[in-house]
């Protein structure tokens, strides 16, 4: 069990690699902001912008607000059903 645990913080924290540093390399975009642009579509006011907006935290480093936010993430799923797993 300890090994999984390792395993997806080893990955939590390579994750900016592919997420943040990854795409600025190779230069990607997300498929529907690249759609909406090419038809005119400008980016309106969000209704709510999540606690992590873009994945990142204020304040902070854009790469450290990712892993930040991949925790935050991990622990919001995982949390549920290690109190499950220690009531059955």
């Amino acid at each position: 069990m300890r090994r999984s645990y390792l395993l997806i913080l080893i990955l939590v924290l390579v994750s900016p690699i592919f997420g943040v540093i990854g795409a600025e390399i190779v230069g990607y975009h997300e498929p529907l902001d690249v759609a909406a642009e090419l038809i005119g579509l400008g980016e309106s006011e969000p209704i709510w912008t999540g606690v992590f907006p873009d994945y990142t935290v204020p304040g902070i480093p854009d790469v450290i607000g990712y892993v930040i936010s991949g925790l935050v993430g991990v622990g919001v799923l995982l949390l549920p059903a290690l109190l499950r797993g220690r009531r059955d």
